[in-house]
């Protein structure tokens, strides 16, 4: 996914094109310091996507986004929440409040629609090159079609692995490792030996225990929490 940064203060940007690095799907086609030069950028180009801070040099980010007559998906960020209903108002994916973990910053990423006919990974996020959004999976008798990003974790059975979903879970002869292998490591992090979880899912993480959005709770093993630390948690 092609996305601009429009942020004014140096050391927010800094940080916003690290997480876009660390994500290794998204290309940064510009990063800017006031609106007025993306919006010359934007008349010639076009992005997937902006990182828009709201208090901006010259005109705000909420007036930049009003003057857009046919603007692309717009993610906010902003040190102040008072502009959240304004934010919405004008259909933006999602609102970051600074400062953001890189685990919050996916979250939102994840919600940007890069093309809504389009049903495979090399036109969006969470899995390797190839591999489809939705894919069927043997369960029992049943081959069973699952949209992987409601995917809540993944939590190895014997030789099996159970994929669990907000309403329902499903038994798989595929093992831990394949699931490991296939899904994009910025969505889907081994955190146990036992467990894969989808990071966009996560509400909080507290002391040893990842607590997702349906408040399951994950361990998260002693092995994999250095890694998942400092690659999620900032």
């Amino acid at each position: 996914m092609d996305c601009i940064i429009i942020e004014d203060q140096a050391p927010a940007r800094r940080i916003l094109e690290k997480y876009i690095e660390n994500m290794g799907t998204l290309e940064l086609k510009g990063s800017f310091t006031d609106a007025l030069k993306a919006m010359a950028y934007l008349k010639n180009e076009k992005v997937d996507f902006i990182l828009l801070d709201i208090h901006l040099p010259k005109i705000s980010g909420i007036e930049f986004l009003k003057s857009l007559s046919h603007p692309p998906q717009v993610i906010l960020t902003t040190a102040f929440q008072d502009y959240a209903l304004e934010g919405y108002e004008l259909d933006v994916v999602d609102y970051l409040l600074k400062p953001f973990s890189f685990q919050r910053f996916v979250k939102a990423v994840s919600k940007v629609s890069v093309n809504k006919t389009s049903l495979h990974a090399d036109e969006g996020p969470y899995f390797k090159k190839g591999a489809p959004l939705d894919l069927f999976i043997k369960s029992g008798y049943d081959h069973i079609k699952i949209h992987v990003p409601d995917v809540l974790f993944i939590k190895a059975d014997s030789d099996y692995t159970e994929l669990y979903l907000p309403e329902q879970k499903h038994l798989t002869s595929e093992s831990l490792g394949y699931w490991e292998d296939f899904l994009d490591q910025n969505y889907f992090a081994r955190v146990h030996k036992s467990y894969i979880v989808n990071v966009t899912k996560i509400k909080k993480v507290t002391g040893g225990q990842i607590y997702l959005d349906n408040n399951t709770e994950i361990p998260i093993g002693r092995v994999y929490k250095d890694d998942f630390m400092s690659r999620y948690i900032h």
